[in-house]
């Protein structure tokens, strides 16, 4: 048996949606079951207990301290768990591993957590003083500081723009190029709010800039892509696929996913005849994203801006 609670344990954040991604995900006895960011395992441990007593299942991260402390949480599971350091991007080569062929939900959480970004060393809050890393794998050969003070101006500017949905981007990157080399989020956060002005109000004013790098250093939107893909593929027909987003480009880009797989044709509207042969793989089961309720948010204030998007992988008859 595993924990007999939901409620995460003092070394783990508190899962945003936790109740919500359960009911979504539907876990049975017996059902296999991935967790492609397990984080602290919240969310996995959850999964374990509701597919009881014969239930399993694969977590991915391609954090090793978040691997750690899920290895932890989740040790009274046995082996009913497998955990791997891997980018759920790859995911099938994962439950390849196990000889997993299908599974019947995967699980998609894509926000940062409490402990990462309470970690000075890890460099991705500027409320904290650390190196410019932001790397969720530490091993990988880009960071921050890397990105801040080897681009060029334009190049910084579309990154901060594209990825921040900046709009005083140029701003900032010119003062970037001016002050440059950087390498503490003090230096950057301080920077940053000289250039666009506006450090007392309720969001840092470089929340965004922040917010571009990390999504750069770790190429999270390509591994978005290449994961919902690779997701769609693993779902046993009847499986279920959960994502939670925090900003607006993911989220934008699950919705675009869930909707053409849904559709039995893509091709262009102005087309009268279809000659795109795409058939629906999914059926989608929230046509609205699944927001924190207010209890939630004001228990978890970092749950107000996530949105849950759940999706049924189609019973082919």
């Amino acid at each position: 048996m595993g924990p007999s609670s939901g409620t995460p344990g003092p070394a783990a954040h508190t899962p945003v949606l936790y109740q919500s991604v359960l009911d979504g995900l539907l876990p049975r006895a017996g059902g296999r079951y991935l967790d492609g960011t397990v984080g602290a395992g919240g969310h996995a441990a959850g999964l374990l207990e509701g597919s009881a007593p014969d239930g399993s299942l694969l977590g991915l991260d391609r954090d090793p301290a978040a691997l750690a402390l899920a290895q932890e949480r989740l040790a009274p599971f046995g082996n009913r768990v497998q955990l791997r350091q891997r980018s759920y991007a790859q995911m099938a080569s994962a439950a390849a591993e196990l000889g997993w062929q299908r599974v019947d939900g995967v699980l998609l959480d894509l926000g940062l957590s409490s402990m990462q970004l309470a970690d000075p060393e890890r460099g991705f809050a500027f409320r904290y003083e650390g190196p410019l890393d932001m790397r969720f794998d530490p091993s990988a050969p880009q960071t921050a500081a890397d990105l801040v003070n080897t681009l060029e101006e334009r190049e910084l500017a579309d990154l901060i723009a594209n990825y921040g949905e900046e709009w005083r981007a140029r701003r900032i990157a010119r003062r970037i190029v001016e002050q440059r080399p950087l390498h503490t989020t003090g230096e950057l956060a301080q920077l940053v709010a000289a250039a666009v002005g506006g450090a007392g109000g309720r969001t840092h004013p470089a929340t965004r800039t922040f917010q571009a790098l990390r999504i750069a250093v770790n190429d999270e939107l390509a591994t978005l892509q290449t994961g919902l893909t690779a997701a769609l593929e693993l779902l046993a027909p009847g499986g279920r696929l959960a994502v939670i987003a925090f900003h607006s480009l993911e989220d934008r880009i699950v919705k675009r996913f869930f909707q053409r797989e849904s559709q039995d044709c893509v091709c262009p509207p102005e087309q009268p005849v279809c000659t795109c042969g795409h058939v629906a793989q999914l059926n989608l089961l929230s046509r609205k994203p699944i927001q924190a309720s207010d209890e939630e948010t004001a228990a978890n204030p970092r749950a107000r801006s996530a949105r849950l998007r759940i999706a049924e992988r189609v019973i082919l008859a």
